[in-house]
């Protein structure tokens, strides 16, 4: 490899390649809704919650306009307040917690697993029965498929009927991932997933989705949507906000989706590869049995004896940028850290956001990219 495409800076995540791989089919897309002009609930945002049911498996799709809403309109439909609790893993991105706290209920964060950075059954049971000295009423959990990965849903929901808790899943980053043999969607009362352009299924702009085999609950849904509209548009029966996908959005998507599972088989290579050449060096992720990914992302550990800071920035020097996904859990950070955390504490998050780095992952990743960052990383590690 030449000097110049040594020092060529690589992009995190490279979101014109696919543009470039997708050619003219996202110009025409869009330019078919510039043409009928229903920007809003256009015929595309049906077309695409058709083909994303029919991906997934899930009855019902409610697009929205974020991931976070996504959230937000299950815990809404569901009336879901003050005085109730909803255990969410603190190891995670701030919507989960956030979309909580908007209704007016209590987060209570719980640890995750060491191996799979996702929500620990052992710390759910504690955070319901921390929730209940508290005076609170735990009414459902969070499980969130962190950097691509399925949650433990089985253990999950065995822990929610147990305990009178309904599961809303965030696949914001796991969407397109499969939990034995079943892809996500159809594994909760609800899916969340958020169509962000960094996401494996992404749009040009904000965008998400809700799957759910609950027809009331879809129904429910759709009203949270538009304003909590009843059968008279101007007849509002409850609260709800201005949710909508728009109509690009989901043309873009449609396009998009088309192309899905290749990259998923893409993006499965990348992780193979980075897993071959770094797994003897550091902590590289693992994959739970019966679990898929989609590898949002690609978190390493790094050892005890390098400094994160100092990683990062030889990876810098030599054009390959890095991310922390999260430098600090959501207990740790300002706006959360007055609610309450499961009994025992959480550890693990602790330590994860201490020493968790991720590295270049997408579709169109090549072998000479991907060996020039592996090469940079192993010295970085030995340096």
């Amino acid at each position: 490899m030449n000097q110049h495409l040594r020092s060529q800076p690589i992009p995190f995540i490279d979101i014109g390649a696919q543009r470039r791989r997708l050619g003219k089919s996202i110009d025409e897309a869009v330019l078919r809704v510039l043409s009928h002009c229903q920007f809003i609930n256009g015929p595309e945002v049906t077309q695409l919650e058709a083909q994303l049911a029919a991906f997934s498996g899930a009855k019902h799709v409610v697009s929205c306009a974020s991931g976070t809403d996504a959230l937000l309109m299950v815990l809404m439909a569901k009336g879901i307040g003050p005085g109730d609790a909803v255990l969410c893993p603190s190891f995670t991105f701030c919507a989960t917690g956030e979309s909580v706290a908007l209704t007016g209920a209590t987060p209570v964060f719980v640890d995750v697993d060491e191996a799979t950075f996702n929500i620990d059954v052992e710390s759910l049971k504690r955070g319901i029965a921390t929730a209940r000295k508290l005076g609170l009423k735990p009414a459902a959990v969070i499980p969130v498929d962190l950097f691509g990965q399925s949650a433990d849903h089985d253990a999950i929901a065995a822990v929610a009927m147990s305990e009178g808790l309904f599961v809303l899943d965030d696949a914001a980053q796991g969407f397109g991932a499969s939990y034995k043999g079943r892809r996500l969607g159809t594994l909760a009362l609800a899916t969340a997933t958020s169509f962000f352009p960094a996401k494996p299924l992404g749009c040009f702009g904000d965008g998400g989705a809700i799957f759910t085999d609950d027809t009331a609950l879809a129904e429910t849904l759709r009203s949270v949507r538009v304003h909590g509209q009843g059968s008279d548009k101007y007849d509002n029966v409850r609260l709800g906000l201005t949710g909508r996908l728009d109509t690009m959005q989901a043309a873009i998507l449609i396009e998009k989706l088309k192309i899905f599972e290749d990259e998923i088989a893409a993006r499965n290579e990348v992780a193979e590869r980075y897993a071959r050449g770094l797994g003897n060096i550091m902590i590289v992720p693992q994959l739970a049995k019966g679990c898929t990914s989609v590898w949002a992302q690609y978190t390493i550990r790094l050892p005890k004896t390098v400094g994160r800071d100092q990683f990062a920035a030889a990876l810098k020097a030599q054009g390959i940028p890095t991310a922390i996904y999260y430098p600090k859990s959501l207990h740790q950070q300002t706006a959360y850290r007055n609610f309450p955390v499961a009994e025992g504490g959480l550890a693990v998050s602790e330590r994860l956001s201490q020493d968790v780095i991720s590295l270049p992952m997408h579709a169109y990743l090549d072998e000479a990219t991907q060996d020039r960052i592996i090469a940079a990383v192993r010295g970085a590690v030995s340096a």
